[in-house]
């Protein structure tokens, strides 16, 4: 490890926070439906899409409406770019005549796009035509990442409000996130990335001649845009098969820091729009902590690791760290913190191999996607699954206490913990479930490039990935067959829509419910204590369950790998 490197390391984490007040200021105006800057630009857009989904802005929904609503939204999503991808060789934009993709990888990708997870089984420039890129991946980019930050919002106003019914309109928080956040942003990174080299053109494939004199086929298109909102949004699909590693991409250190910033900038600031929506700031900003304490800790690992290199190239005499898979511009420790920062977050793009990574530095992504993907996780996505640890805290806490548990003058009581419970062992009964069959049937051994503990954390990974709707893939594995288009795919919808059910069910419970005031036996949930006590819940709660495949997988694998075996 190096202080260049970890000097890197700290700049992005003052970026990230310098940007969690203002951008949770803009958010909680936006989502409150307040008039901003950009209202008169957009403001009749919005309008105008109310009336095509059949809503009023003053129109709220009971819980059950606002999840029908957005389940709904999702199928229509799904089924349409099922369709595109199905019908690509006929449609229009598709300048390089790709062909329609087979049924088992249109279904997996779009799952894939339609949940957030953005797994890509297809190498993007050699499969989807321009007008799938834009029109159906692109587009499910914003709307997907949009759904998430309603959801959040709907939870967030389940603690913010009292005794009454509603929370919100599943249109018009999708809508308002999409507009006045998610589009403006995208179309100033968009700019940004064209001006330091991302290629953005609807022209054909460049040929040029090689050194050898051999023709060469360049793949270029619209990459700038899907660019701006894969991190934004933390989607992660790439217009390349090798994603931020390649050079058109990423193509150097500072479009490299501003990917990574606008993976967490979103997820960051929902913090500080819980605080200022439940009238204390605090309460956001012990939640950030703790994300923040799990997420050094991650990237301390991941960069020890990479850095130590790996013990059977030291014994030959070479010294350094692991450079295996990794891209010489950005090095070890940007190609740990992008590692780290990805799987953090439900994002999923990369900029080296996880494959390559030593077994300890590998685990760490895992662990991230293990956990739910709560260390500021995806838009949305992340602040939700990271309150339902904090009722399980506040469960915890009352217990220890022998007390009901309140949390922002909210009983916490045995509906709603159930409710977090499930939607928290989603997670891990996909995960793991699904590992274990695969690794014991022919078609899923078959892909398995490798043997051993490498072989299976290969497996593991990819379900972890698909069901933590990250799509980060550990490589190794011939992931684009029907066995694997197919699980993978039912994992992601699993993983997304099983687990938003119980939350919405979380906060229809709680939004009927009346405040009562703090006392001198309520438990503060704004100071360091709490933040270590959730700290401590999510990693017994949310990692214990995990052990024993980390254990047969990457734990052994560097136990291995001191004693001198390699896989």
């Amino acid at each position: 490890m190096t202080f260049s490197g970890w000097l890197q390391i700290i700049l992005f984490c003052a970026i990230v926070l310098a940007l969690v007040k203002p951008l949770g200021a803009y958010l909680t105006a936006v989502l409150g439906g307040g008039r901003i800057w950009l209202s008169p630009v957009f403001r009749p857009i919005e309008r105008g899409l109310y009336r095509l989904a059949g809503t009023r802005e003053d129109e709220e929904q009971h819980w059950l409406a606002y999840t029908l609503a957005m389940l709904a939204f999702s199928l229509v999503g799904f089924l349409a770019l099922y369709a595109i991808q199905r019908l690509q060789g006929v449609l229009p934009l598709n300048p390089a005549g790709m062909v329609n993709l087979p049924a088992d990888l249109a279904f997996n990708t779009a799952a894939s796009f339609v949940s957030n997870t953005n797994w890509q089984s297809y190498g993007g420039e050699s499969t989807m035509s321009y007008l799938t890129q834009m029109a159906g991946l692109t587009v499910q980019n914003f709307v997907s990442a949009a759904t998430g930050i309603a959801i959040a919002v709907a939870l967030i106003r389940a603690f913010a409000r009292k005794s009454v019914k509603t929370l919100g309109n599943f249109w018009v928080d999708m809508t308002r996130a999409t507009l006045y956040v998610l589009l403006p942003l995208c179309i100033v990174l968009t700019l940004v990335y064209v001006a330091l080299g991302v290629p953005q053109t609807l022209g054909a494939y460049v040929s040029a001649k090689t050194l050898e004199g051999a023709d060469q086929v360049i793949a270029v298109g619209p990459v700038a845009s899907q660019l701006a909102i894969k991190m934004l949004g933390t989607n992660g699909g790439g217009f390349f098969n090798a994603n931020s590693a390649h050079p058109f991409e990423n193509p150097g250190a500072l479009v490299n820091m501003i990917q990574m910033v606008s993976i967490f900038a979103i997820g960051a600031a929902l913090t500080n729009v819980f605080g200022r929506m439940v009238g204390d700031e605090r309460q956001g900003w012990a939640i950030l902590s703790a994300m923040g304490l799990l997420f050094i800790a991650g990237v301390a690992v991941c960069y020890w690791a990479e850095a130590a290199g790996n013990p059977l190239v030291h014994a030959l005499g070479l010294d350094g760290g692991n450079m295996e898979g990794k891209e010489a511009r950005f090095g070890i420790a940007l190609s740990a913190l992008f590692a780290v920062i990805t799987t953090a977050a439900s994002c999923g793009a990369v900029n080296a191999m996880h494959d390559s990574f030593m077994a300890l530095g590998g685990m760490i992504p895992l662990i991230n996607m293990m956990l739910g993907e709560i260390v500021v996780g995806g838009v949305g996505a992340g602040l939700y699954g990271a309150l339902l640890f904090v009722v399980v805290s506040i469960f915890v806490a009352g217990l220890m206490v022998g007390r009901t548990p309140e949390y922002l003058g909210k009983k916490i009581e045995a509906k709603e913990v159930k409710m977090a419970m499930l939607a928290l062992l989603i997670l891990p009964l996909v995960m793991l479930g699904l590992t274990a069959v695969a690794v014991v049937l022919p078609t899923g051994v078959a892909s398995m490039a490798n043997p051993g503990p490498h072989g299976f954390a290969e497996v593991l990974y990819a379900y972890v990935s698909a069901a933590a709707n990250n799509g980060s893939a550990f490589g190794g594995l011939s992931a684009n067959t029907p066995w694997y288009n197919t699980t993978l795919g039912l994992a992601m919808l699993m993983g997304r829509f099983l687990m938003i059910v119980p939350v919405m069910a979380l906060a229809g419970s709680l939004v009927t419910k009346k405040t009562v005031p703090a006392s001198a036996g309520t438990f503060p949930t704004h100071g360091p204590l709490f933040v270590g006590l959730l700290i401590g819940v999510i990693m017994i709660v949310g990692g214990l369950e995990f052990f024993p495949a980390l254990a047969l997988g990457p734990i052994v694998e560097h136990l291995a790998t001191v004693a001198g075996q390699t896989f």
